[in-house]
């Protein structure tokens, strides 16, 4: 499967599919805030929003070797940044939300365009380059749309 083709086109084209108050084959998201999940992740990746670092500096390299694995995450894999419950949706559509993912889909590639070299925080990966960011979204967003019986 094409990555960046997934993260760029068929992902947003697959969850616009979705009804707000779909639920996944696991987890408390409804469809629309696990839209906005993934959105909000995407700005982690061009610092529109920001965490501090959570995992401890000497697990960093057992982490990074996950993540550059073709290892998926796990049903129900909760990010340590995020409360228990799910955030409360933004947006009054569905729609509005894929819009949302689209726009910070476009951001994240455009923030690594000019510079491939060019590093940004993820609370839990640490430090990540453009190619390292690509692997996560693809995994995340895989993840999901496994979560709803989207693929």
């Amino acid at each position: 499967m094409d990555k960046i083709q997934f993260i760029k086109t068929d992902f947003s084209e697959l969850v616009s599919t979705l009804q707000p108050n779909d639920m996944g084959k696991w987890g408390l998201m409804n469809a629309q805030q696990m839209i906005e999940h993934v959105a909000d992740f995407f700005k982690v990746s061009y610092e529109k929003i920001k965490f501090d670092l959570v995992t401890p500096e000497a697990m960093l390299p057992k982490y990074k070797e996950f993540l550059l694995s073709d290892n998926e995450f796990k049903e129900n894999t909760k990010a340590p940044v995020l409360p228990e419950k799910p955030f409360d949706v933004r947006h009054t559509s569905i729609e509005a939300s894929v819009e949302e993912l689209r726009t910070d889909i476009n951001n994240f590639f455009a923030f690594f365009e000019n510079s491939n070299q060019k590093l940004s925080l993820h609370p839990v990966f640490g430090n990540l380059s453009f190619d390292e960011w690509v692997q996560l979204h693809f995994k995340h967003t895989l993840h999901h749309a496994k979560q709803f019986g989207l693929i």
